[in-house]
């Protein structure tokens, strides 16, 4: 799995011109789910993302996770993080995972966060959305569970 990690004061998702999903302070994830990904990269992914220390604690360090500071938690499945750009100038997306199989695991990280009492938004899978994101920091972190994932997890 792949995931975009930025931490906001604000962020909002929007379908035709409505409002499906907002946060105030917190993290906007961006998620794509890649052809080899189980239950347990989503897993994994989620405790990783819940418990990143990204907030600033009271000496300005970055030292609290969201869970620490009780924010909140927009997430928007994104396909595209799964794109193949080694190759020509349009990006491949073959690496991406099919409906069948994205759909649950989008659904089990957002159960997963949920189930740590962090409040979340989403947007809707396979819908062509607006994203709206109030940067804070900036902070971005990009994650790719085939980079962080521990061997034989």
């Amino acid at each position: 799995m792949k995931a975009v990690v930025q931490r906001v004061r604000q962020s909002s998702v929007s379908i035709d011109g409505k409002t499906v999903g907002e946060i105030q302070c917190g993290l906007m994830v961006l998620l794509g789910v890649t052809d080899v990904d189980t239950e347990q990269e989503c897993d994994y992914l989620a405790d990783k993302i819940a418990g990143l220390r990204i907030f600033e604690d009271d000496t300005g360090k970055m030292n609290r996770s969201l869970l620490d500071i009780q924010g909140e938690m927009l997430i928007v499945s994104q396909f595209t993080l799964c794109a193949d750009c080694r190759k020509g100038r349009r990006p491949s997306f073959i690496r991406a995972a099919k409906p069948e199989t994205a759909i649950p695991l989008y659904n089990r990280f957002i159960a997963q966060i949920q189930a740590r009492g962090i409040r979340t938004a989403t947007g809707e899978f396979g819908a062509d959305m607006l994203v709206s994101i109030e940067n804070d920091g900036p902070v971005t972190i990009p994650l790719d569970t085939e980079e962080i994932m521990p061997k034989g997890k």
